[in-house]
């Protein structure tokens, strides 16, 4: 007797024996592959509601692909978006629970958060954020969204570093501001006892900041977390081409982000290992935390980093979700994947920071 087929079975796609045979024929010898055009459901599985609303939500503009003729318009376009995320900010830190006070840390500009409460094995610990943005988003307060979730769902206390940006200071001023920054930290706090935590560029800048520390003989924190780091600013990497267009907040590389990259490096050889930290010697890095998402246009920066750590014998663990795009995590404190992911960041510390 035959069975029935189960109830989650598809029906048969009456379109599929054309497009196998036109597929077949189209990589039917070695070289790149060649892709039919695909309309790409939002994820059902494994996703909360709050995580899918991220994933159907349309591309950002002008944030993907800003193009500004000239500085002016670099700033008109910085200064539009971080206006527009500052009472946001302000509104979530009250929700929950952060305060944020302005200060300076070895003469740059920062930020610190408090968490409403902390555990008593965070105390004498810090977390230092270098933020995202792909080095030209996200001045002052508006860049400090991973710092006040790092706080609240950590429940530590984060300083995040407001570093300089281009157009009016491209390389190497955001490195010079966050190794002046992480000079003064080290001289007064165990690094021991700091983990260091940045997504996007700030998981690039982590990991340079840590290459840096080592030419420069500087003490290495005891822990990093570097989020989907732009770890390569050279467009290398599968998923630069088959995320392309599904990841919702980048889009393409050839957007913003390839334009923000020749305005930060200014003419420098983005194979530096300062600007592009993948070109670097991972050995002896700190323990690391790397985060990404299934759509992320930098999942392949942020794979490729992860196995470099692990061949060069660090201790080094890679968490990706389903369905996210670039950095998504940061975008609602409600949704269940954000308190995961820093709650996950968290754990890992508390195993390696020392108390």
């Amino acid at each position: 007797m035959a069975l029935a087929a189960p109830a989650f079975a598809q029906a048969p796609n009456p379109e599929f024996p054309a497009l196998e045979a036109s597929q077949d024929a189209a990589n039917k010898e070695p070289g790149p592959r060649s892709l039919p055009a695909r309309v790409i459901p939002v994820p059902q599985a494994d996703m909360s509601a709050a995580a899918q609303a991220l994933a159907a939500a349309p591309y950002r503009v002008p944030a993907w692909n800003a193009n500004p003729p000239d500085d002016a318009g670099w700033r008109a376009i910085v200064a539009k978006l971080a206006d527009a995320a500052v009472p946001v900010l302000a509104r979530a830190r009250e929700q929950l629970g952060v305060t944020m006070e302005a200060t300076a840390v070895g003469g740059v500009k920062a930020f610190v958060f408090t968490p409403r409460t902390m555990p008593d094995a965070h105390r004498n610990q810090l977390v230092f954020n270098i933020h995202g943005g792909g080095y030209v988003y996200g001045p002052g307060e508006s860049g400090t969204a991973e710092a006040m979730l790092m706080s609240a769902l950590g429940g530590y206390r984060v300083i995040a570093v407001d570093y300089r940006m281009p157009p009016d200071a491209p390389y190497p001023a955001a490195m010079d501001d966050t190794m002046a920054a992480w000079r003064a930290v080290v001289a007064t706090t165990d690094p021991r006892r700091i983990g260091v935590v940045g997504t996007s560029t700030g998981g690039g800048m982590t990991l340079a900041l840590v290459l840096r520390a080592k030419a420069e003989g500087l003490p290495l924190p005891a822990a990093i977390a570097p989020g989907t780091p732009w770890a390569d600013l050279t467009e290398v990497g599968d998923s630069y081409r088959t995320n392309e267009w599904l990841d919702n907040v980048l889009v393409s590389y050839s957007g913003y982000l390839s334009h923000a990259a020749k305005l930060y490096a200014a003419g420098h050889d983005m194979r530096d290992p300062q600007l592009s930290p993948i070109y670097g010697d991972f050995a002896g890095f700190p323990p690391a935390i790397l985060t990404s998402g299934t759509r992320d246009l930098f999942l392949s920066n942020t794979v490729r980093t992860h196995r470099k750590l692990r061949r060069a014998g660090v201790d080094a663990v890679l968490n990706v979700y389903e369905g996210l795009s670039h950095a998504q995590y940061l975008f609602n404190p409600a949704a269940p994947e954000t308190e995961e992911v820093f709650k996950d960041i968290a754990a890992f510390f508390d195993k390696r920071l020392a108390q």
